[in-house]
C-alpha cells in the first residue's frame, strides 16, 4: 500500500457551512427516481489498510440510508468494495439494510491501492443494464491516474449518474481528485473528519433522499433536517 502523505499539503478542516453547501449543490439535478419505480444506488467503498479504524463505522451507517428511503419510496443498493492486490467485487442488488450488513460484516480491510476507476467503471456498466441514480464513494486517497478518472466521470455525468464522493480525512490530492470527478459527473463533493460518523451518516441519508424520490425528497429532508442536506443541494445547482 503507498499512503505516505508526508509530503502532500493538508486540506483545511471541513466546516459545518461547507456540508451544509454540498447539500444545496443537490438541489440543481433532474429527476431521480421516476414515479413507481424503486431508485437503485451504487455504494462503494474503498477497504484498503488505512480504513481500518472508520470501517465498522461505515458498515453501521448504510442502515441509515435505507430507513431515510424506505420513508420515501424504497432504495435498492448494491455494495462495490477494492482492497488488497486489484481485488474489487459487487455484490448483488439488495432492498434492506440487514443484507447489506450482513455482505459488509464478511469484509476486512486489507493493504493496497486505490481503484476508483474500477468502480466509476462498473457503475456505467450497471447503469446501461438498468438506470441508476447515484454512486456514493467513500474513501480516503487517490493513487491513479487523475485523467482517466476524469474521462470516466464525465461519462457518468452524460449519462445522468451524479457521482458523490465522500472523503475522509485531509489528502490534499485526494480532494483535488474527488472535487474534479463529483465536478465532472454532475454530483458533490464532501470531506467529513475521521471517525465523524455523524457527519458522515447525514451525508448519506441525504444521498439515499435523492436517489429514492429526487430532489423534492431532498428538499423535504432539508427542510426537516437542516445542515448537511442543504450543503448537497447548494452544489448541485
Amino acid at each position: 500500500m503507498s499512503k505516505d502523505r508526508s509530503s502532500q499539503t493538508p486540506a483545511p478542516a471541513s466546516s459545518r457551512p461547507e456540508i451544509e453547501a454540498f447539500i444545496e449543490r443537490v438541489k440543481s439535478l433532474g429527476p431521480a427516481a421516476t414515479g413507481g419505480k424503486r431508485g437503485r444506488l451504487v455504494f462503494a467503498l474503498d477497504a484498503t489498510m488505512s480504513r481500518q479504524p472508520t470501517w465498522d463505522s461505515a458498515c453501521a451507517l448504510q442502515a441509515d440510508m435505507f430507513r431515510e428511503a424506505a420513508s420515501i419510496g424504497g432504495l435498492d443498493i448494491q455494495l462495490v468494495y477494492f482492497r488488497g492486490l486489484g481485488e474489487c467485487r459487487a455484490s448483488g442488488w439488495v432492498a434492506g439494510s440487514e443484507k447489506l450488513a450482513e455482505l459488509m460484516s464478511r469484509i476486512d480491510c486489507r493493504g493496497g491501492h486505490t481503484q476508483i476507476g474500477k468502480v466509476l467503471s462498473h457503475a456505467r456498466q450497471e447503469h446501461a443494464r438498468q438506470k441508476v441514480q447515484a454512486l456514493v464513494f467513500v474513501g480516503d486517497a487517490m493513487e491513479e491516474a487523475v485523467d482517466d478518472l476524469c474521462q470516466a466521470a464525465g461519462e457518468l455525468g452524460i449519462l445522468g449518474v451524479p457521482v458523490f464522493m465522500f472523503q475522509e480525512g485531509n489528502d490534499g490530492v485526494a480532494e483535488s481528485a474527488y472535487r474534479e470527478i463529483a465536478r465532472l459527473s454532475r454530483g458533490a463533493y464532501c470531506r467529513f473528519d475521521t471517525g465523524a460518523a455523524h457527519e458522515l451518516g447525514e451525508l448519506l441519508r441525504a444521498v439515499a433522499a435523492y436517489a429514492a424520490g429526487g430532489i423534492k425528497a431532498l428538499s423535504d429532508l432539508s427542510a426537516r433536517k437542516a445542515g448537511v442536506a442543504r450543503k448537497l443541494l447548494a452544489q448541485l445547482k
